[in-house]
């Protein structure tokens, strides 16, 4: 009954209109001084002409367009070019050649004693994996990932990268650590094959396609076998039409993030504890959201960019993580899509099953959080994100089981459905800033997520509090409108659907 009910109209006017009416109120009392001391090191000179400063407090950002964004253009446009005459000339070779072409890039890039251990690395567990034993092929990755964790191995494997450069250690780690989970993602795969193995080949084909090599996202092995030697080349139509709009998209969003590090400095205020002490309760509480929405949009964004590459090679990646401002349910919370299709196939969804009883839920989601945590690397701040945020998705199941038993199902039933959408409205109201408060522990620090806590719940009590979950409310409503009219959308083409095919088989 959540979604499927329609609400006056009326209503979701005045929803729009507090939703807007508080994102005006937060830029107003958003303070825009960068001339603090503890800003020196984030806040660089931007448009002189203007004169603005720029946030660079994200390195990831700033690492892909500005510092080396012509670097990786130039990569990325070269792999284009590579397999475009590829595909032009033989088709049927054409994973062999993005092979070819990313391992020399590799090998350029990190010099061959790195090269060397990843193919070390594809070779171990490629044998692991002929044993078809899926505890084994997990134990023997999990433990592999582990290596590049802890010290002294660390050092050790980083030894083997050549050169100095500032990019160096980034693409180190970003390199082994989707190879690893590649290479495991082929290694369960092999063992569902009930004929025969796959061939080391595949494995190298799937680990050094360029585009995904160091920064992801992760396609898991059978998707990517299936589509990269897929013999039909032709495409549907609009498709490079639709491609071409996606890179515009990017390019978009991308001078819009550029134009608001020169005006908001959400990246930098966060660490600035003495200036968010002087703030307003409502602008640390939008600060908070607004941190989340941008690493969204980075990672929409950076993501985005690779997956329109891997498109023209006739991929389908995984497509960007929903954005944070339409998540109010924790099972729907990811910031890589990738990574969360990758641990739903093998752990959550395999342990789990249908997710129906608490204690299949309770052990799908502590082993996944387990390698979520191995794999961003264990410490403080990375247990108390995943402590909570396994914490949220299980209290979920435990609610929903709870509202289905007597008498709160016959007290739902009585209601009408309209009702019954803004009761649990507000329940989604208050999941909606467990996530936001979860997440922002990630993100930014523990002190700046106990300050926003302590300013929505406790100093701000009850203005700032009440105002803010009124506003979420209607924001909450929203979200649930547009998956309605989708909802509403998918079952009239399928309506469509059917009835064309019953058409099709009278005449």
């Amino acid at each position: 009954m959540g979604i499927k009910a329609a609400l006056p109209r009326y209503e979701l006017y005045v929803y729009n209109t507090v939703v807007y009416l508080g994102m005006l109120w937060y830029f107003f009392f958003l303070p825009a001084n960068v001339n603090r001391k503890t800003f020196k090191s984030s806040v660089t000179p931007g448009w002189y002409y203007f004169g603005r400063r720029m946030d660079t407090a994200d390195f990831e950002w700033v690492m892909w367009f500005s510092t080396y964004r012509d670097h990786i253009l130039f990569a990325l446009s070269g792999h284009v070019i590579f397999a475009k005459i590829c595909s032009m000339l033989a088709p049927q070779h054409r994973s062999l050649m993005y092979m070819c072409y990313g391992t020399l890039a590799v090998l350029v890039t990190m010099g061959w004693t790195y090269t060397t251990l990843i193919l070390s690395h594809c070779v171990l567990l490629y044998s692991i994996s002929l044993v078809k034993l899926r505890w084994l092929c997990f134990l023997a990755g999990l433990t592999t990932l582990s290596t590049f964790k802890m010290e002294p191995f660390i050092s050790w494997q980083a030894g083997f990268v050549t050169g100095d450069f500032e990019l160096r250690s980034v693409l180190f780690y970003g390199g082994c650590g989707f190879t690893i989970m590649r290479c495991m993602s082929f290694a369960l795969e092999n063992c569902e094959k009930k004929e025969g193995n796959y061939s080391i080949l595949e494995l190298l084909k799937y680990n050094f396609y360029l585009p995904f090599f160091f920064f992801g996202p992760i396609m898991t092995f059978d998707k990517f076998y299936a589509q990269a030697n897929k013999a039909d080349l032709t495409r549907k139509e609009g498709a490079i039409w639709n491609i071409s709009l996606q890179g515009l998209v990017h390019l978009g969003a991308i001078l819009t993030v550029d134009i608001l590090f020169h005006f908001l400095y959400i990246l930098s205020i966060p660490t600035d504890m003495k200036l968010l002490k002087h703030m307003s309760d409502w602008a640390v509480v939008g600060l908070a959201y607004c941190n989340l929405v941008y690493d969204w949009v980075k990672a929409a964004v950076l993501f985005g960019v690779i997956n329109t590459v891997s498109r023209l090679d006739h991929l389908d990646p995984p497509q960007p993580p929903k954005c944070i401002t339409m998540l109010y349910v924790f099972s729907e919370t990811h910031f890589d899509r990738g990574i969360n299709d990758w641990l739903c196939k093998y752990v959550y969804n395999y342990l789990g099953g249908k997710h129906d009883t608490v204690w299949d839920e309770a052990i799908a989601t502590l082993c996944t959080f387990g390698i979520t945590v191995l794999w961003l690397g264990p410490c403080q701040v990375v247990f108390i994100w995943a402590f909570f945020n396994c914490f949220g998705l299980n209290f979920e199941l435990w609610t929903s089981k709870f509202i289905c038993m007597e008498p709160f199902a016959s007290l739902e039933m009585a209601m009408s459905p309209a009702m019954s959408r803004r009761i649990r409205a507000v329940f989604n109201t208050f999941n909606f800033w467990t996530i936001v408060l979860y997440n922002v522990i990630a993100l930014n620090s523990l002190e700046f997520t106990k300050l926003v806590a302590k300013r929505l719940l406790l100093k701000g009590f009850p203005i700032t509090t009440i105002t803010v979950f009124i506003v979420t409310y209607c924001l909450v409503q929203l979200i649930k409108e547009r998956e309605r009219r989708q909802m509403a959308r998918l079952q009239l083409i399928d309506k469509v659907y059917l009835e064309v095919l019953h058409g099709n088989k009278i005449y």
